[in-house]
C-alpha cells in the first residue's frame, strides 16, 4: 500500500511540474544481483550481457522489465511487447555489442577487473532456509569494506531469500583492499550478518 501511495505522489509531483513520470515498483526486499561494490556489480552486469548461465536472474529480470517499459514509450510498440523486444536484444548479443561500443567510445580500460585481495566468508550458524536479508546492513558491511571508493571492495552474496543453506556454508564473502577496512567489515558482519534463517 505504501508503495502505491508513493508512486501516486511521484506522478502527482511530475504532473504539476509538467513532466510525464511513470513509476515502476520493483522488489526491494533483498539486494538485487549478487555483487555489492563496483567490480562485483560489474561482473554481475557482464554475466547478464554475455548470457552466462550463472548470471543473477533477479537483476536480469529487473533490467528487462525496466528496459521493456522504456521501449514501450515508442507509440509503435504495443503494451506488453517491450519486455519481449528487450529480451531479444539481450539474448541476440546486440546489448553486449552496444555496451562494448560505449566502453570503446569512453576509452576502454584493459586492466583486468580484480576483487579485493583480502576476503572472508561469513557462514551460516544453522541449517535452514533464508527468510530475509537486511539491505541496509549488507550495504553497511560493503561500505565498511571500502566500497565504492575501493573498486574491488564489497560483498558477494552466495545465498538469497528462499535458498536453502547448511550450517557452515558461506552466506556471503567480504572483499577488501586494506586491513583496517577488512577488520571493520568482518567485525560488523560477525556481530550481525543481516541474514535471517528459518529452521526446516
Amino acid at each position: 500500500m505504501e508503495a502505491l501511495k508513493l508512486r501516486k505522489l511521484f506522478e502527482y509531483v511530475g504532473d504539476n511540474m509538467g513532466l510525464h513520470l511513470e513509476v515502476v515498483i520493483t522488489d526491494g526486499s533483498q539486494p538485487i544481483g549478487r555483487g555489492i561494490g563496483p567490480v562485483l556489480e560489474t561482473q554481475d552486469v557482464m554475466k547478464i550481457l554475455t548470457n552466462e548461465p550463472d548470471a543473477p536472474i533477479d537483476l536480469k529480470e529487473k533490467a528487462l522489465q525496466l528496459a521493456g517499459r522504456i521501449i514501450e514509450f515508442d507509440p509503435d510498440v504495443r503494451g506488453g511487447q517491450g519486455y519481449t523486444i528487450a529480451r531479444d536484444i539481450l539474448e541476440s548479443g546486440r546489448a553486449l555489442t552496444k555496451m562494448n561500443a560505449i566502453i570503446d567510445a569512453q576509452g576502454r580500460n584493459n586492466t583486468p577487473m580484480r576483487v579485493g585481495k583480502l576476503h572472508y566468508d561469513i557462514c551460516a550458524q544453522t541449517t535452514g532456509s533464508i527468510s530475509a536479508i537486511d539491505n541496509l546492513k549488507i550495504a553497511s558491511i560493503a561500505r565498511l569494506a571500502g566500497a565504492p571508493m575501493d573498486k574491488g571492495a564489497g560483498v558477494y552474496l552466495h545465498k538469497k531469500v528462499g535458498d536453502k543453506v547448511k550450517q557452515g556454508e558461506p552466506l556471503f564473502t567480504i572483499y577488501a583492499e586494506f586491513n583496517a577496512d577488512f577488520t571493520f567489515a568482518k567485525n560488523a558482519a560477525m556481530t550481525d550478518n543481516s541474514y535471517q534463517i528459518e529452521h526446516l
